[in-house]
């Protein structure tokens, strides 16, 4: 019998287990403006302590698609749908003189010349995904680890969201990850980006994930999977260790900045900067509680802990988001000054462990991930020119050449192909995701000359009943075919040469319209690839500083 927990687990944890509990309907849920609760004792964790941060000036949320900043960039897809004057006989003789060109690569020539770039442990990512093992990946649907490990064997089966957005499911990515524990993986929708399986509001009614089962037993709250964890599987790497009462004390202080986080980031600040303040206080506690211990710079000292699996995906969101709609910077590069020298060593820290970087999202993803979570954010003054870097509006974020960290607005990511001299990496990565899945990726694009869906979702990167421009999609496969072969090629001019002489074929026969559709497909593409969900971060800015390349040349 499936036994349903809800309770914590080990007399430890009881303290301040409910502080840190994932909500029941969505991964965030913006903190109640009126509650006089403590956040440390709140069932929920979302609470603030009595009225901590107020301003008579502080506004409620925005409304998503409404006044958030986050609309401008995708108000041209309301009326997206491009139809085209040109009759299926002439889209199909353009296709003809389009695929006469001895220019653009095929796809299975353009795999060839991957396969002959790639690293022997590039060459079996594949067939160790289909197996389970090897270097993790967000791909995975089962986690093996390696041959030792055999499937009919696992105990685990995590439930989390199939975009890998939400921060409660990344802890438990983390914890399962560092200790190595086989699992198995079924994605789920989050609401505000699609619908959820009858099978799994079954099993768990209220729709919030992550879920785990663990040796037939079915967890519901991310906490409780976590200690679920350290308890059942005694034999691998310990999370929990050490002081018990310093693990509740920086476990509490985790909920306090969540709290303080999510009342500035959904609320307007008044004229007096309180909310700032009150934020920029509570991140300098948890400074002080990393400069007071030893070692790599992990909150318990040399090793990982439970501590930093709980800190880990509120922190990496908050650094993305207040920058974004705060304009504070919190994650500098290498060598640049801040007022959080041990915040940015426990992130260097963190991003040495696999389990991390597997799970590490970029500030792009998650600027456009978190307003449909909580309902809205609120921009204010000043962060204008670092939402432009996110988005890819300034030179050298999206286009070539590629800045180094973004001109210091987003550490490069190393370990990926981030830093100079290591871009192929990050540029056969890209090409080994788009190639390998290539006919279904064309067809996602052409949605951006396509029908809007119905009913529409609060996220504005998701859109799963979008009708795909069937009339588009040679075009865009073609200049798929000519944006990978320039991430493989030395040769810059030779893949500018074969791309002009696409587009002037194209812009002679087939004019405008065939311009326009797939112009407006490969921003759609662009626009939509998810880190960690499709690729990690280098591989990201490489594919989207691509793509606007082959944008450009349309747009000439």
């Amino acid at each position: 019998m499936t036994v349903i927990m809800t309770k914590p687990i080990g007399i430890l944890f009881s303290s301040f287990l409910l502080a840190s509990r994932s909500p029941s309907t969505r991964a965030f849920s913006p903190p109640s403006l009126t509650s006089s609760h403590h956040p440390v004792l709140h069932r929920s964790g979302f609470m603030s302590s009595s009225s901590r941060g107020r301003s008579s000036h502080t506004k409620t949320a925005t409304a998503l698609l409404d006044t958030n900043p986050l609309r401008t960039l995708f108000q041209n897809f309301q009326k997206r749908d491009i139809s085209t004057a040109l009759s299926s006989q002439q889209l199909s003789h353009l296709t003809s003189l389009t695929a006469s060109l001895a220019s653009p690569p095929s796809w299975d020539e353009i795999r060839s010349t991957l396969t002959s770039q790639q690293t022997p442990q590039e060459r079996e990512f594949r067939s160790n995904l289909s197996k389970g093992i090897g270097v993790g990946s967000p791909l995975h649907t089962l986690r093996l680890y390696d041959e030792n490990n055999r499937e009919e064997d696992v105990r685990v089966t995590l439930f989390r969201d199939s975009a890998s957005w939400c921060p409660y499911c990344q802890k438990v990515w983390i914890t399962l990850e560092q200790k190595r524990i086989p699992y198995r993986i079924t994605k789920i929708n989050m609401r505000c980006y699609g619908d959820k399986p009858s099978s799994f509001t079954k099993l768990q009614p209220s729709g919030a994930i992550p879920v785990a089962i663990i040796d037939g037993v079915t967890y519901l709250q991310s906490n409780d999977i976590i200690f679920a964890l350290e308890e059942k599987f005694p034999e691998t790497e310990a999370m929990i260790f050490g002081n018990e009462g310093k693990i509740r004390e920086l476990l509490g202080l985790e909920r306090k900045l969540f709290s303080s986080w999510m009342y500035w980031l959904t609320s307007y600040d008044g004229p007096n900067g309180t909310l700032r303040k009150d934020f920029i206080s509570t991140l300098m506690e948890v400074e002080r509680a990393l400069q007071s211990v030893k070692g790599r710079g992990f909150f318990m000292g040399d090793k990982v802990s439970v501590v930093d699996c709980m800190f880990a995906p509120f922190l990496e969101r908050m650094a993305a988001s207040m920058l974004y709609f705060k304009g504070l910077k919190i994650r500098v590069a290498d060598g640049e000054m801040t007022d959080f020298p041990a915040v940015n060593r426990w992130f260097d820290a963190m991003e040495t462990l696999s389990s991390y970087q597997l799970t590490k999202s970029d500030y792009y993803t998650h600027c456009w991930d978190l307003p449909p979570q909580l309902g809205g954010c609120v921009e204010e003054p000043g962060a204008g020119p670092f939402q432009n870097a996110i988005n890819g509006k300034t030179a050298g974020s999206w286009s070539l050449p590629l800045s180094l960290h973004n001109e210091g607005v987003e550490p490069d990511w190393g370990w990926a192909g981030g830093y100079p001299g290591d871009e192929k990496i990050a540029r056969r990565e890209a090409v080994e995701r788009v190639s390998e899945n290539h006919e279904a990726i064309v067809k996602f694009a052409c949605r951006g000359a396509g029908k809007e869906g119905f009913p529409r979702y609060g996220a504005p990167l998701s859109d799963p009943n979008a009708v795909s421009n069937e009339a588009a999609q040679p075009f865009v496969d073609v200049l798929l075919r000519v944006v990978c072969s320039k991430l493989l090629s030395n040769d810059a001019t030779k893949c500018d040469e074969t791309i002009d002489e696409v587009v002037s074929l194209w812009k002679k026969e087939g004019g405008d319209e065939v311009i326009e559709m797939t112009a407006k497909s490969l921003e759609y593409m662009r626009d939509r690839v998810g880190v960690p969900r499709d690729m990690r971060m280098p591989a990201a800015r490489q594919l989207r500083a691509n793509l606007n390349w082959a944008i450009g040349v349309l747009s000439q």
